[in-house]
Formats: C-alpha cells, structure tokens, sequence
C-alpha cells in the first residue's frame, strides 16, 4: 500500500489527535506523524481504508443514480438493443452479459423461468463481451443474427453451448440454427453492431459493473447470479414503483 498517496495520508490525519493535526504544518510532518501513528496503532490503517471505502461508495452510488436518471431511456428503451419476453410488458429487465461468462449460463434457466412464470416482463439484452476475443466474436455473430430474424434462437443455443465461445464453435452452432453464414459475417460488421458494444461499454462502466451478469430492474442495480425468486420479487417492486 502506497502510504503517499494524497487522499489515504489526508484519511489517516483525519483519525490523529486534534494536536497533531495542528503540529503537521508540512508534508513531512505529516507523513512522519502518519507513519509514527501506523506504528503505534496498526488497526488506524484498516479505519482509514473504511474511509476510503465509504467515500468512493458514496461517490460511486451519486453517479449510479444520475445515470439511471439521465440514461433510463437508452438503458431500457435502445432500439438497438435485442428485446425477448413481451416487447409490450409494463416492466423491463436489462441483462448485461457475456456468451463467455459461466455465472451467464448458470442464471440463463432463472431468467427463462421468469419470463415463463410473468408474461409481462421485457427482456433487453446488452452485449457486453469482456472475456476476450471469442466473446467480442460472440456478441458481433448475435447482434448480427437480428438481421435475419434469429437472434432468439442463437443466443439460447449459445448459451446451451458447453464449451467456451470462439470463432469455430459460433460458427457451427450458427449453422445449426439455420443461419446464413456468409450473410452472417457480412453483417457482424454493421456499424450497428459495434454501436451497441460501445453503448454496453459506456453504460457499465457508468452504472459501476463490474463484471457479468448484471441486471438492471427499476432502479435496482443486481450484479452477479440470482436467482429466479429474487428476480421476481425486484420485478414486483418495480412493477408497483411505476403505478
């Protein structure tokens, strides 16, 4: 741990005796008081961390919400964005996801069940291929399949498949569900299709993703696995928020 940073040396001096603080009239002071005090009391660095930790929550949750404020249209309502689910629904649920990602594949069944057990739920599907090139590759071959009307049923196969994604396998399983391969490339590289990549980019790093899967419900931000009852139950909130 770098003890010269600004921001963790200002935290430290925070928690020193009031009389330090006025003695530490330069920098050297206060790095000599800071490390004297790290000495004496090894337990102060967890307390300034804590600090730390609350400070960029803090920050982090401010930024979260006014994207969800200002943002709300385009996170739910992309015209470039797959929708599955009932277009039409009154509450939408955003996936953000990776073909690579096993936690995706493991939450596919909940997601599935959800949509069986509430026909008024819309289901809007970011790309958000962070695993390497196969995913890139993924998310291009998936994005493209909408010209053909097949989105749907590539990206369930997809997420059937066991293996890890990469060109060869995405290209087979493409074929299995009746895509025309050459028109398939072709339109992996549709200006649409890197658009909404870098709109998936933008808008998880905005909303403090940080990996896949993460969900969007209302105003409920639920990154990793969940299960199908608590996607319900967000569902239910948002739902009765909207009323």
């Amino acid at each position: 741990m770098n003890f010269r940073t600004p921001i963790f040396t200002l935290a430290l001096t925070a928690l020193l005796p009031l009389p330090a603080v006025a003695e530490a009239l330069d920098e050297s002071r206060v790095k000599e008081l800071v490390l004297q005090a790290i000495r004496e009391n090894p337990e102060i660095v967890m307390e300034a961390v804590a600090i730390l930790e609350k400070r960029k929550a803090g920050e982090q949750a401010v930024v979260q919400a006014e994207t969800l404020k200002t943002q709300r249209n385009l996170i739910e309502n992309d015209p470039n964005a797959p929708v599955l689910g009932n277009p039409d629904g009154d509450v939408t649920v955003v996936e953000f996801f990776d073909y690579n990602c096993p936690y995706c594949r493991r939450v596919k069944p909940e997601v599935q069940a959800l949509l069986d057990a509430d026909p008024n739920v819309r289901l809007v599907y970011r790309e958000w291929p962070i695993l390497g090139d196969g995913s890139v590759f993924a998310a291009r071959a998936a994005l493209a399949a909408r010209k053909q009307g097949k989105y749907d049923a590539f990206h369930w196969a997809m997420m059937a498949n066991k293996g890890r994604a990469e060109e060869a396998s995405v290209m087979r399983i493409a074929e299995q569900v009746g895509l025309d391969l050459e028109q398939l490339r072709a339109d992996m590289q549709a200006p649409e299709v890197q658009q909404h990549i870098a709109t998936s980019m933008q808008l998880s790093q905005a909303l403090g993703f940080n990996g896949t899967p993460s969900f969007v419900i209302g105003d409920a931000l639920l990154p990793g696995f969940v299960e199908t009852a608590q996607l319900k139950e967000l569902v239910e909130a948002a739902r009765s928020a909207n009323r």
